[in-house]
């Protein structure tokens, strides 16, 4: 197996790291900055230096020593001098070889902070990545991301976060796998910009889904989450055309699918689904692999789909759920059960502005060969999304339309 690149090895390290010393000194906020510091230094050094025999050792001892520069800085603001000689420097537990990642993704996702919090301070925490990388992925200023992250370190902070496994772990491990799946949605399908997917976020989220595979290998809803990305992820070479337009799955070449992502994620969610209890990560992943599984969109299991979608609105009360569910209906038994499905739906206040409502509504009422009614959807679709790409794919799709209608 060849040696990691140094930006990968570093990704892997940096929350082993920051947990290490987190655990030792306490500090999170203070040691976050003195991890990131260590692995900028690791990457000015070590390509002419090379790597050191032990590089998760090195990186903590340089941001042991950073941190203690840090917080004797702090109170020399605060303290005399005198007083700044007695800063409780010991360590509370010696380093170890343990891994204390999940305990930071607990911490990074803590109920105090908002989901767009705990997605920066996760990224930057557990993902390793700079703010600078983190505000280019959400497109905003480097210095509104800034902001965003040190609020979110000081809100963890002033909420008293302990560096150990929080007492309400399923609840916590709910969120940690929602920001996991909504860092790697974003990357799949970026909600505004120009692209319609944003690769590294989407290997972030992968990467993050398959360190808690690694941490928490019996939880079968974990395992259902990492075959979700995997079996989604598989399409991503389909889903754009040469000038990144959107493709939908049902005219993707399937051919140049990922087929080692399917296979594993086929493998994860068949060993996950009799584990028990089945959550909806595994059931999204279970109708992930019926769609990748399916030789062709004409060939697609819709009914099981379908089967499968009701099993999931048993168990949550999500409105994307629930539209994905009116496709399946429309596909197995026609688009007049589809569109009357849809009708019970569209009121619901989550959803009666976003984009996919109308656009499914369009779908549904070209099938039904209502073309003059499916135009105006995918105008209006068209008008309700920030992604350019999506915007383009609609207003061509009523275009079309338009063309064909015409005497």
């Amino acid at each position: 197996m060849s040696e990691p690149t140094l930006e990968d090895l570093l990704r892997e390290l940096a929350p082993q790291v920051l947990g290490a010393l987190v655990r030792r000194y306490g500090h999170f906020d203070t040691a976050e900055d003195a991890v990131q510091e260590a692995l900028l230094a690791a990457t000015r050094q070590w390509p002419s230096q090379g790597r050191p025999d032990d590089p998760r050792a090195w990186l903590i001892t340089v941001a042991s020593r950073r941190l203690t520069d840090l917080l004797r800085s702090e109170q020399a603001r605060q303290r005399r001098e005198d007083k700044v000689s007695r800063w409780p420097l010991v360590p509370t537990e010696p380093v170890g070889d343990s891994d204390d990642t999940l305990v930071l993704l607990f911490m990074c996702c803590h109920p105090a902070l908002s989901a767009a919090s705990q997605i920066a301070l996760t990224l930057r925490a557990v993902g390793g990545l700079t703010t600078a990388e983190i505000s280019r992925a959400f497109l905003v200023p480097e210095a509104t991301m800034t902001r965003r992250i040190s609020r979110a370190k000081q809100s963890v902070k002033a909420a008293g976060a302990r560096f150990s496994l929080p007492p309400d772990q399923a609840e916590r491990l709910e969120a940690v796998l929602k920001v996991s799946y909504l860092i790697f949605n974003e990357g799949y399908a970026s909600t505004t910009g120009p692209s319609l997917q944003r690769v590294e976020l989407a290997s972030e989220g992968i990467r993050l889904a398959r360190m808690l595979h690694r941490l928490l290998p019996d939880d079968s809803e974990v395992a259902g989450l990492l075959a979700l990305m995997l079996l989604t992820d598989a399409r991503r070479p389909a889903r754009t055309g040469p000038g990144g337009e959107l493709i939908p799955m049902a005219e993707q070449d399937r051919g140049s699918w990922i087929t080692a992502e399917i296979a594993e994620g086929v493998e994860l969610i068949t060993k996950a689904l009799p584990q028990g209890p089945v959550g909806p990560y595994q059931l999204q992943a279970a109708i992930a692999a019926v769609h990748d599984e399916a030789p062709s969109a004409e060939e697609t299991d819709w009914p099981q789909i379908k089967a499968l979608y009701e099993v999931l609105l048993q168990l949550t009360d999500n409105p994307m759920v629930a539209l994905n569910h009116v496709v399946a209906v429309a596909m197995a038994c026609g688009p007049a059960e589809g569109l009357q499905l849809l009708g019970r739906i569209e009121g619901d206040e989550r959803i009666v502005a976003d984009h996919r409502l109308f656009a499914v509504r369009a779908h549904l009422l070209e099938m039904s060969g209502d073309r003059i009614a499916a135009r105006a959807a995918y105008v209006e679709a068209a008008t309700r999304t920030t992604s350019l790409q999506q915007q383009r794919y609609l207003n061509a799709k009523a275009a079309t339309i338009a063309q064909t209608s015409s005497p």
